[in-house]
């Protein structure tokens, strides 16, 4: 009880800090994942056949309450790597993000098996510590927040701004009491981090709750994922999707 009143108390704060930052910008950020690293032991012999890194680009587009996080361009590269005839799909998953702090709502905008699907939930605010350590990025002095999720096997460490609007930032790291500049997730498993910070007014179409699409609850759609997944197991996984 005394963490969910905690957890009530935090969201309050961040959205009363959401009101007196009233501006308007956009970021963009570089995401850089090690497709090696998430490979199971059992694809070892894949990693001759795809590159270490992969790097997309994101942006997030915000006002004084919303934010949304899409990205920057989509593309597709698509091979048949050697043997057996395995084909390798590449590809930018489409993925948007909408938060809107006024409400404490978010909107995912998600596609799997090339048909969309959207999740509407709450807001949850993720278990934060607060570091010592600060560095700069795109010339904000950052402060150093992290925390672990055993059950997902997640370590994350952030870097946040008190410089730009609260509780702003890439994908589900938007709770702390500033703008997340950049996020190392697994000790480099996953990096994302800001190339470029804009404060300007939002242009028409930029800020838009995404609504085409099935609408699916969170527990459906993890569902029907990990029937997928076990499917494909059980057929030999003669596809694979690396997203």
């Amino acid at each position: 009880m005394k963490n969910f009143f905690s957890g009530i108390l935090t969201l309050a704060l961040l959205l009363l800090a959401v009101v007196v930052y009233a501006q308007e910008g956009v970021i963009t950020y570089e995401n850089t994942m090690n497709m090696h690293r998430r490979l199971g032991s059992e694809q070892e012999a894949m990693k001759s056949m795809i590159p270490e890194y992969r790097t997309t680009k994101q942006q997030l587009f915000y006002n004084a309450q919303e934010s949304l996080y899409k990205a920057l361009e989509e593309d597709e590269d698509q091979f048949t790597a050697s043997g057996g005839g395995m084909r390798i799909n590449m590809r930018v998953p489409l993925n948007e993000s909408y938060y809107d702090q006024g409400t404490a709502r978010k909107v995912l905008l998600t596609e799997f098996m090339g048909k969309k699907y959207i999740i509407e939930d709450s807001i949850r605010i993720s278990p934060w510590k607060f570091g010592t350590e600060t560095k700069e990025i795109q010339g904000y002095t950052c402060k150093q927040a992290y925390y672990e999720d055993e059950a997902k096997k997640l370590a994350v460490v952030a870097w946040y701004t008190d410089k730009l609007r609260p509780a702003l930032g890439p994908e589900s790291f938007n709770t702390l009491p500033g703008a997340v500049l950049a996020v190392d997730i697994n000790n480099g498993e996953r990096v994302i981090k800001a190339i470029k910070v804009e404060q300007r007014p939002l242009r028409k179409g930029e800020m838009s709750r995404p609504s085409k699409g099935q609408k699916v609850t969170q527990q459906e759609y993890q569902a029907m994922v990990d029937e997928q997944m076990e499917r494909m197991r059980q057929n030999g996984g003669r596809n694979v999707i690396i997203r």
